[in-house]
């Protein structure tokens, strides 16, 4: 497939030299063990608890089990490996440095020193084999989830008998404190119900959170809670003993239809003298003497960062990772001769590209929905824009947080992932708004999908880590929030965002879409698509909003993020105001009034801010010049947001109190958030 390299590389010889010891697998767990300790005590700084409690099942997963191509971490079919529990990055480090990675030992040496490729909790991008961004406790393990969900739903659209070109597990580490954050119940929930037969999670059972002994608040039944969830549950692994390790792990794989949770008890620090099961070696480094008496203690006589060429050869020998990679080259060699439109088709999807046509099709829509110029709510614009998208994306996936006919996220052809269909495209994730966003990221990123993910704008709240960490990541995936305002109406303030708007706008490389009618809408749906540099929001309203008049060349400016909707005669204004969503309209009223009045207006209208400060400087002052200080914004959230662009001079209609329980066109006048206000002050400048 596309990743894949056009030669395969012969396999350097496995043959140990005559003068070598085939080392035992302590001594190639205790080389993990080592290159933490030491490289948290180089850093002054990090965890060296938890990869020297892991070291011994990282050790058996990694060389009996793990599929994977160390020169080519990209390869579709490898099993994909998450750290949940991130913080102990450096035994995923250590993984990949001594399975032969590109990940030189310099590197480890800068542990968390800057642009090293080593940061404090591992990050996507930054350093190959990495599969997801984790550290927020919990999230890797429902990122974990959605590698598993899109492994089974692809398996499902493109093996067929003899070919089972889509066959990879999900294999992750996690701790105590993955198992206390919520976003573990909400994903460990949905992977019952899925049945993700090809993910396994290791429970690190070593007692110990930061604070201490976790006796005195962790003190759940957490076998018997994932057995209720509907996995399969093997209890008291021994996390020191290989061969209890391998006996959970053929346990796993020989249960196909539900997720495996391994329970391992460990020792935290495992090795250290005086502070092994011991919090002290969760999050510092055993200082130097503690260092040298674990050496003793684990008959490990190497100076900091040595690691001996047997102990080298004994991990690369066990990862014969080109040959699988090969192996299944040529399957699906075979595949594509035989099944050369569906071949085709995963590749374009593994590389996430869009099809040729696209954009062309997705132009011609919104041109349709520019010429039919209804007025309907953008929430409904958005249905009507994935009724069109959807067809043109097989690999489209869509889902909400028990809100469907709210959000209105379904369209004709949605095929839940809980039925057996090969075309399975619509997720329902019940109340799980976290989980949601979070298992959302680990379809993006495993590839073959285009997710999006839906509720309220006030519940993004409950998802904020998630969508956070999308654009950290970054992931591609389309967040959709309706009911994006007071103007929801009779539910009141609790189901009513104020600061959401700007609160999302903050987030670094998160572009926010609020548009004012539909043909905003499909632009904001179109470009949403097409951004593969992070995530995008897309924020829509409960109630209708009015068609806007535009030329050929407006509708094309949208895709800018701001662009003018409405200009002074002559294209000089004496004021500007600049609206989003359902303000707009008020904007376009209040600008018939000044003109009225011989005030010259222009009328802005600003879908997506993010998007309008990456245009160039020449674009933004064609649209907003400095020269025209006289500038109003009206948005129904809170106003400091838009002091950027109207000046400590300028005037911000909008709302910084909670809202109130009445039909929205009363809250509106209630608040204030009006033409006439609008219109008083631009008239006050």
């Amino acid at each position: 497939m596309g990743q894949c390299p056009a030669r395969i590389p012969r396999l350097p010889s496995t043959k140990p030299k005559p003068h070598m010891t085939k080392p035992t697998r302590r001594q190639l767990a205790n080389a993990i063990r080592f290159l933490a300790a030491d490289a948290v005590e180089a850093a002054k700084s990090g965890h060296p608890g938890m990869p020297m409690g892991m070291a011994d099942i990282a050790e058996v997963l990694w060389n009996d089990y793990l599929r994977h191509n160390p020169s080519n971490p990209d390869w579709f079919n490898r099993d994909r490996f998450v750290l949940s529990n991130g913080h102990g990055s450096m035994l995923h480090y250590a993984l990949l440095h001594l399975s032969g990675y590109d990940l030189p030992i310099e590197e480890l040496k800068r542990f968390r020193q800057l642009h090293s490729k080593t940061a404090g909790h591992p990050e996507r991008y930054e350093t190959p084999g990495i599969e997801t961004t984790t550290g927020p406790l919990g999230q890797g393990f429902a990122n974990a989830v959605g590698f598993a969900l899109a492994e089974k739903v692809l398996a499902a659209r493109f093996n067929r008998p003899e070919y089972e070109v889509v066959d990879h597990r999900t294999w992750v580490f996690m701790g105590d404190g993955c198992m206390m954050e919520g976003v573990s119940h909400e994903a460990a929930s949905l992977a019952g119900t899925w049945g993700l037969g090809k993910l396994t999670a290791f429970w690190d059972d070593n007692g110990i959170s930061i604070d201490g002994e976790v006796h005195d608040w962790f003190t759940d039944d957490t076998p018997a809670r994932f057995e209720a969830y509907g996995w399969h549950v093997v209890r008291g692994v021994d996390g020191h003993d290989p061969e209890s390790i391998k006996a959970a792990i053929e346990q796993a794989i020989a249960v196909d239809d539900k997720p495996t949770l391994v329970c391992c008890k460990t020792t935290i620090g495992f090795g250290a003298p005086h502070k092994a099961g011991k919090e002290e070696s969760h999050g510092a480094p055993l200082g130097k003497d503690e260092i040298e008496g674990t050496r003793k203690a684990l008959d490990w006589p190497h100076a900091p960062f040595e690691i001996p060429q047997e102990i080298y050869d004994g991990w690369r020998a066990n990862g014969a990772g080109t040959l699988r990679q090969a192996e299944w080259e040529q399957l699906f060699d075979k595949y594509a001769r035989q099944y050369p439109a569906e071949a085709a088709e995963l590749v374009r999807r593994s590389r996430g590209e869009l099809p040729e046509d696209f954009v062309a099709q997705a132009d011609a829509f919104v041109a349709k929905v520019q010429a039919e110029g209804a007025t309907i709510a953008s929430r409904k614009a958005s249905q009507n824009a994935i009724s069109a998208f959807a067809p043109l994306l097989p690999e489209l996936i869509g889902g909400s947080a028990d809100l469907a006919p709210s959000n209105l996220t379904q369209w004709k052809a949605s095929k839940s992932v809980t039925e057996v269909d090969p075309n399975a495209n619509y997720v329902h994730y019940g109340v799980r708004e976290f989980g949601m966003s979070a298992i959302a990221n680990g379809i993006a990123l495993h590839g073959g999908f285009l997710p999006f993910d839906a509720t309220f704008l006030v519940f993004s709240d409950y998802a904020r880590n998630a969508l956070r960490m999308s654009a950290l990541i970054p992931a591609h995936v389309i967040h959709v929030f309706t009911h994006d305002s007071i103007g929801l109406g009779e539910d009141g303030p609790t189901h009513q965002p104020v600061e959401h708007l700007a609160s999302l706008r903050y987030i670094p490389n998160n572009d926010v879409w609020r548009p004012c009618d539909a043909v905003e809408s499909a632009v904001a749906w179109k470009s949403a698509i097409v951004r593969k540099e992070g995530p995008s929001v897309l924020v829509f309203s409960r109630q209708n909003l009015p068609h806007q008049p535009r030329s050929e060349e407006q509708v094309k400016l949208i895709e800018r993020g701001g662009y003018i909707l409405a200009d002074a005669e002559g294209g000089n204004p004496d004021v500007i105001l600049i609206g989003t969503g359902s303000e707009v309209s008020l904007a376009v009223e209040a600008k018939a009034q000044l003109d009225a009045a011989g005030i010259k207006t222009r009328v802005v209208s600003m879908p997506a801010s993010t998007v309008f400060d990456r245009q160039d400087e020449a674009y933004r002052e064609s649209v907003l010049p400095k020269s025209v200080r006289k500038r109003v914004a009206v948005e129904a959230g809170i106003t400091d947001f838009w002091r950027k662009y109207v000046g400590l001079d300028g005037a911000v209609i909008g709302l910084d109190r909670f809202g109130a329980s009445a039909p929205a066109g009363e809250l509106y006048k209630y608040f204030n958030i009006t033409t006439d206000a609008v219109v008083a002050a631009a008239k006050a400048l």
